[in-house]
């Protein structure tokens, strides 16, 4: 599932005339970046969300064989979003990725992949050491153990790519709520893991980032 429902309010003024997702970075859509990713776990299906100038993004994604679901008349955040595309989505853990973020170095979907032990995990989320974390304000979301497990901390950044089992999801009784919920109540059974991303991340959140990014893949041996 590809989340690009949000207003895209920290960039504008670029996001007066399209959503988020349709700036483009390196002469590419930042939508497309993230879509050139998921080609290496071969999906049975690829759902993107959509909800501020939803038809552009509609009329963008359909040629390229991905599913569209609009979100209204509010947005779900993270946790509703990936609930209210379960019918399209199916049955099973499920990959997700933010559309505001450009990777340098190996596939995060393969690693995820190769690194997804079911038996142990509700989800796995990729995060990257604030270091590496071109472009981010503000502080880390979690610490990683030894072992893998993720608890609530600063070292590290969540890039916005993941495996997620869903049966939790339907717990929840809000219509609209962030994944936050669900991983924090996976913590607490000792089943939320994290892999460290051993490339480079940058965080496409404010207009600044744009440039940053540029300069990042220019000067990558990619």
């Amino acid at each position: 599932m590809l989340f690009a429902a949000g207003f895209g309010t920290r960039m504008q003024p670029l996001t007066h005339d399209r959503p988020k997702p349709l700036i483009p970075v390196a002469g590419r859509p930042l939508i497309d970046h993230a879509l050139s990713l998921t080609g290496a776990v071969s999906p049975r299906v690829v759902v993107a969300n959509l909800h501020y100038k939803a038809q552009m993004l509609v009329d963008h994604l359909t040629p390229l064989g991905v599913q569209t679901i609009i979100e209204k008349p509010e947005i779900l955040d993270t946790g509703g979003g990936l609930r209210n595309a379960l019918p399209l989505l199916g049955e099973g853990p499920v990959f997700t990725l933010n559309t505001d973020a450009i990777w340098v170095g190996p596939n995060c979907m393969t690693l995820l992949s190769e690194a997804w032990d079911p038996d142990k995990m509700d989800a796995l989320l990729m995060c990257v050491p604030i270091e590496r974390a071109i472009g981010r304000k503000g502080t880390g979301d979690f610490d990683l153990s030894p072992d893998g497990q993720l608890s609530r901390g600063e070292p590290y950044v969540y890039c916005g790519a993941q495996i997620i089992k869903t049966d939790l999801i339907e717990t929840v009784p809000e219509a609209a709520f962030s994944l936050n919920v669900i991983w924090n109540k996976m913590r607490e059974q000792n089943r939320l893991y994290g892999l460290s991303y051993p490339g480079s991340w940058c965080d496409i959140g404010h207009p600044e980032g744009i440039a940053l990014a540029e300069t990042f893949l220019s000067s990558a041996d990619v």
